[in-house]
């Protein structure tokens, strides 16, 4: 069973594995349509393709963030309409550093099913390696799988802002440290980020080839950003709750294990104009 990380020549040993799944996460927030243009386009043979907005996220509300936490049962369905159910290992790849695949990865985890893992390097990786691409579209036998939705892994906003105050806790924030300190923001209507949550870049998590540094490395850097606290008082973040899934990947990977996502992030904090904005960089203690 696979359930982080998986290499393209990995994959390509199962690919006419019956129990296997490929799903096809490609995305561009500037451009909703191009992951699915892509795919027609070429994929890796048997994927079928789940789109960030319209499959693995619910729809928005005044109240919500721009990637809201899909419904359980309604994702179930999604999962099973796909072909995946709870013994079917799955692999979710996108166009490189797995931004999005980690999104699939950690909604089936949240579901119930550890038997789902990211494609190191995505689809570069996979077309580096000389591996075969397809424009056919795969034959899908729907199935039914059993979401049992472990709402420990999440915390919600209120939940959010009493961590960031406490040091027996931790926020990270997974966006780039121009948007955290609130010098830009491109997709939001503040900029800043939680009083008292930490920066870290999602970006951390990779070398220049766009795959995922090795377990040491990365827990190494992330025990750094979390000081004295254990990665079960911890908390993702980022925009949407897309990237931070990426954090919550690296840590998986890392061996540590039990951190907790802000599905909201941070643009739902700026929903409520009673929820404080703070300004600038990281706090000192976690650099």
């Amino acid at each position: 069973m696979h359930t982080t990380l998986i290499s393209a020549a990995e994959l390509a040993r199962h690919l006419d594995d019956p129990k296997w799944v490929v799903v096809d996460c490609r995305f561009d927030l500037a451009r909703p349509a191009s992951g699915r243009e892509a795919y027609a386009a070429g994929h890796i043979p048997g994927a079928r393709y789940a789109h960030l907005d319209d499959d693995l996220s619910a729809k928005i509300t005044p109240q919500t963030g721009r990637h809201p936490l899909p419904d359980a049962r309604a994702m179930a369905a999604t999962l099973g309409s796909l072909g995946i159910d709870n013994e079917t290992q799955v692999v979710a790849y996108d166009a490189g550093n797995g931004a999005y695949a980690s999104r699939l990865w950690w909604l089936m985890r949240w579901l119930g099913s550890e038997r789902i893992a990211v494609l190191d390097g995505g689809f570069k990786a996979w077309t580096d390696a000389g591996l075969p691409v397809t424009s056919a579209l795969p034959t899908v036998m729907a199935t039914r799988f059993d979401a049992k939705p472990r709402d420990t892994m999440l915390l919600d906003a209120a939940g959010v802002g009493q961590a960031a105050a406490d040091p027996a806790w931790r926020v990270l924030d997974a966006r780039g440290p121009e948007r955290y300190a609130g010098a830009v923001e491109p997709l939001d209507t503040k900029a800043g980020h939680v009083p008292g949550a930490h920066n870290y870049p999602f970006t951390n998590n990779l070398g220049p080839d766009g795959r995922f540094l090795p377990a040491a490395q990365l827990k190494s850097q992330l025990q750094q950003s979390l000081g004295t606290v254990p990665a079960e008082r911890a908390i993702m973040m980022c925009g949407s709750g897309v990237t931070a899934c990426h954090n919550l990947l690296a840590l998986e990977v890392a061996g540590l294990t039990g951190a907790r996502l802000y599905a909201g992030s941070w643009s739902e904090w700026i929903r409520d104009p009673a929820r404080p904005i703070a300004l600038g960089p990281t706090p000192r203690e976690s650099r």
